[in-house]
């Protein structure tokens, strides 16, 4: 099974336990400094997240901004969709990573008539939400 199938089913499997999910492809910005900011918030709370990033000095922290908004909009829709009641508080991010895209091909010249490449990187992002167990306190 290739990696792009195991992914796949990955995502299909958890969509079907009933979390939400977004993916934006082909984010103009590097992998590496996309993953730089996406290791900041991977397993926290979507509040926290969202506050982490909206704070941050990184533009990629705009871009997986975006894609966090887009999956807490997917969980509160699919729960209206189902009638199942979600509180966005208890969501927090189970999934997220940066894969690469594909890499847009420029040339620049160079010395003696000659071009050099330089490959402008692409990123494709995912985020998968699941929402906590509440822990009931003994007193």
């Amino acid at each position: 099974m290739s990696e792009r199938s195991r992914v796949r089913a990955a995502r299909h499997a958890a969509e079907r336990k009933g979390v939400s999910s977004a993916i934006q492809r082909t984010t103009r910005q590097s992998p590496y400094k996309m993953r730089l900011v996406i290791d900041q918030i991977r397993g926290k709370d979507v509040n926290e997240a969202l506050g982490l990033l909206r704070f941050s000095k990184k533009l990629a922290a705009k871009q997986i901004e975006k894609v966090l908004n887009s999956a807490v909009a997917n969980a509160e829709f699919k729960s209206r969709e189902g009638n199942e009641p979600v509180d966005v508080d208890t969501l927090y991010i189970s999934h997220a990573i940066v894969n690469e895209g594909p890499a847009l091909r420029r040339f620049m010249p160079a010395a003696q008539g000659r071009a050099t490449p330089i490959r402008k990187r692409t990123s494709h992002v995912e985020i998968i939400l699941d929402a906590r167990e509440e822990k009931k306190g003994n007193r």
